[in-house]
């Protein structure tokens, strides 16, 4: 639908997400008991949950297009209007 230019932006995404994961972790490691990681690391973290959540969202805006819902309200056609 969107075509291959979406990859760009996706891409730059996927790139600040790591590093913000990355920042925050550095902020937040002692507070919650884990060891702060690299950008490489968090590169790692980003694509797993990408390839977990991608799936799932893209499941859940298909199933919401199939039955004709858009932000929490049926579509209606014009015969039932």
């Amino acid at each position: 639908m969107f075509g291959p230019f979406m990859l760009f932006p996706a891409a730059g995404i996927f790139f600040f997400g790591a590093w913000l994961l990355m920042i925050f972790t550095g902020i937040l490691a002692e507070d919650i008991g884990i060891r702060a990681f690299g950008y490489v690391t968090a590169l790692g973290v980003t694509a797993a949950l990408w390839l977990v959540m991608g799936p799932m969202l893209a499941m859940r805006a298909r199933s919401r297009m199939m039955w004709g819902i858009q932000m929490g309200r049926r579509w209606h056609s014009q015969a039932q209007m």
